[in-house]
């Protein structure tokens, strides 16, 4: 770790919102599903939970897969419960124009891989923890870091299911949002399309069947599938659901008729839009094709589902998180949120969330990924706002 004082953790004990977020930034954490020899969250998890601790915190390492830690650090209030959520993990760091753990801070600007997305937010909710455990009126306070958020979010998964009942009564997420408040995001589907064809030399049409053929077919079918899409009702805050092909394969020569192609496709869906749904919609593209092309083999299988959520916009959390902004000074805005965020686990847990928290998703896994630090202390001071309007 760099040795520089404002990297340290005996710096960021103070609290100190950008002291944290620096040296958030210097601890490499990029999720090793994603990178190969990436350092993962065991480090940065030790690191976070020594914090929380000395400020009061009672803290519980969870290891939500081996070697991959969440942190969860409760402590005690009035009124209702409020859960401060973040990820621990990044994406890779190959191709980066800024040194990815320098947590280099020129004026405003703080760089470095996780900076925007989310390690600010990391350290926007961990300082508004401390402020809140030195003393004053706070709810119930739970801060919850998470693994794996950036490839499958095991560590939110764990963290649900570590309890029986909604540990808390409200949520913020701290995904970069600008500081505008994200009550509702999409979700996605991914989609496994196997086509079976007949291997066969190029020169014997007879006996082959062109599995890449049927693939191309059937992309054909579902460009009128996507327009379709286009056409439903959009969603108040976040538009329409989309579609797109993310991978192809096949084949394995050119004289050769190829007897396999895959496509692996992603749906974006709405709030209420399950798998099955979808799943359905697919195949009838599929059944449409299949009526004209009698010698297509091909099969549908989901393979990984995360639901998109929704808060009404006129709930309590809502109108809570617009109020404390106003009175900090910072934007009241509420918009929808394109990406997946673990905001969805805990929705379907029971526990009202939402996103607010540093930086712009357009700068999340750049190149030179940054993050403007004034924003980190805005954020800091609305959450700290935030939860002393709960208990009071």
């Amino acid at each position: 770790m760099d040795n520089e004082p404002s990297l340290s953790v005996e710096t960021a004990r103070g609290g100190d919102p950008v002291a944290l977020a620096r040296l958030l930034v210097s601890i490499p954490s990029v999720n090793p599903i994603l990178a190969e020899g990436g350092a993962g969250e065991q480090r940065i998890a030790e690191v976070t939970a020594d914090l929380l601790a000395g400020w009061g915190f009672e803290v519980e390492l969870q290891e939500a897969a081996p070697g991959r830690p969440n942190v969860v650090a409760r402590c005690d209030g009035s009124g209702p419960t409020l859960l401060l959520n973040g990820h621990l993990d990044t994406v890779g760091v190959s191709g980066m124009s800024v040194d990815p753990y320098g947590a280099h801070l020129e004026g405003d600007r703080l760089s470095g891989r996780g900076a925007c997305d989310m390690k600010a937010g990391v350290a926007a909710l961990m300082a508004a923890a401390a402020r809140l455990a030195g003393g004053g009126p706070r709810p119930h306070l739970i801060v919850a870091l998470t693994a794996d958020e950036e490839h499958a979010s095991v560590g939110a998964d764990a963290l649900v299911r570590s309890v029986r009942q909604p540990m808390a009564d409200l949520a913020v997420v701290c995904e970069p949002t600008s500081l505008k408040v994200m009550p509702a995001h999409k979700g996605f589907v991914w989609i496994a399309a196997t086509f079976r064809g007949r291997a066969a030399h190029g020169s014997r049409p007879d006996l082959g069947i062109d599995a890449i053929r049927h693939a191309g077919l059937y992309l054909t079918g579902l460009d009128r599938y996507a327009d379709e899409l286009r056409s439903r009702g959009a969603h108040p805050l976040l538009g329409h659901g989309s579609l797109h092909a993310g991978t192809i394969s096949g084949g394995s020569a050119e004289s050769v008729y190829p007897d396999r192609c895959e496509l692996l496709l992603e749906r974006r869906t709405m709030p209420g839009e399950t798998p099955d749904d979808v799943l359905a919609e697919l195949q009838v593209v599929l059944d449409e094709l299949s009526a004209r092309e009698p010698d297509l083999d091909a099969s549908l299988e989901v393979t990984l589902a995360r639901a998109g959520t929704e808060v009404p916009v006129d709930s309590d959390l809502i109108r809570g998180l617009l109020d404390a902004g106003s009175e900090s000074g910072a934007p009241s805005t509420v918009e929808g949120m394109t990406a997946w965020v673990d905001a969805a686990f805990l929705n379907q847990a029971g526990i009202p969330a939402v996103c607010y928290g540093p930086g712009s998703i357009e700068q999340a896994h750049t190149d030179d990924e940054w993050v403007d630090v004034r924003e980190i202390r805005a954020c800091a001071d609305v959450l700290e706002r935030f939860a002393r309007n709960l208990a009071r």
